[in-house]
């Protein structure tokens, strides 16, 4: 698939879904402006103190996250491949009087639009699933860090992603060997939601996303598997405790987030 082609596809999936999403219960427009924190233990946890430093958010959606960690005293910038999500920062950041700098992009063309370096590249949840080559994505998240500079990543586990919507029966490759192009019907953040639009997405492996950091340099300080979802993004997901979801009938048996801390060497 021609690299102009996917990105219009999801381009224009990701600019639907922002208005149903900023609207929805999942995304909780309305308690993040009442103070609530978007963040996750997971990730807090990898993070760490970010009071005075800066962070940039690859793939930060319309930038609740990104503003979350502006509230802790972090100076963020957040870039999206959807225009429709960025305005929705900006609005956002409006809103909750936070500071932040939001791009319009394509990840892989990051580097054409921030020069700067930074104490933190973060990204989390549904990210790289979007990407083709996680070689040219780990050279952003590299290129990006300052020297001693940290990457916080948390992702869904590529296993869950060799199932079917249903988690019946094993339907993609555990690799990336191929395009996997879906028609969306709705959107895991309101399922009753009329989103009638293709996306195109590729499933990666552990291994293919570690080697890609460690050649660029990066030192793996911490990896962790989950057996739970911070976000029920299932069809039979059930609560396991709070912010903690597992899928009804496998609980506890696959791993559904990995996490990871690397440092880029001195």
């Amino acid at each position: 698939m021609e690299e102009t082609n996917y990105l219009e596809i999801n381009k224009q999936l990701w600019n639907k879904r922002t208005a149903v999403h900023y609207h929805s219960e999942f995304y909780g427009v309305k308690t993040f402006l009442e103070g609530k924190s978007t963040l996750n233990k997971i990730e807090l946890d990898l993070a760490g103190d970010v009071k005075g430093k800066t962070l940039l958010h690859l793939q930060c959606h319309f930038g609740m996250d990104t503003l979350s960690f502006a509230r802790m005293g972090a100076t963020v910038t957040g870039i999206d491949l959807s225009d429709e999500a960025i305005n929705k920062a900006n609005e956002l950041k409006q809103k909750a009087g936070l500071q932040g700098n939001f791009i319009c992009c394509d990840l892989y063309e990051t580097h054409k639009h921030i020069q700067e370096k930074f104490d933190i590249v973060f990204t989390s949840y549904g990210t790289i699933g979007w990407l083709p080559d996680l070689n040219k994505w780990a050279e952003i998240v590299a290129g990006s860090l300052k020297p001693g500079g940290v990457f916080v990543f948390a992702e869904f586990h590529p296993v869950y992603w060799m199932y079917d919507n249903a988690v019946s029966k094993i339907e993609y490759s555990y690799f990336k060997n191929k395009d996997i192009i879906e028609e969306e019907k709705n959107t895991y953040a309101d399922k009753d939601a009329k989103i009638e639009l293709k996306s195109v997405s590729w499933n990666h492996s552990l291994h293919e996303s570690i080697s890609a950091l460690l050649a660029q340099g990066l030192i793996i300080e911490k990896f962790e598997e989950f057996e739970y979802s911070p976000y029920n993004i299932y069809q039979n997901g059930i609560a396991v405790g709070e912010n903690k979801f597992q899928i009804k009938g496998l609980e506890g048996m696959l791993p559904l987030v990995f996490a990871l801390r690397a440092r880029m060497r001195e």
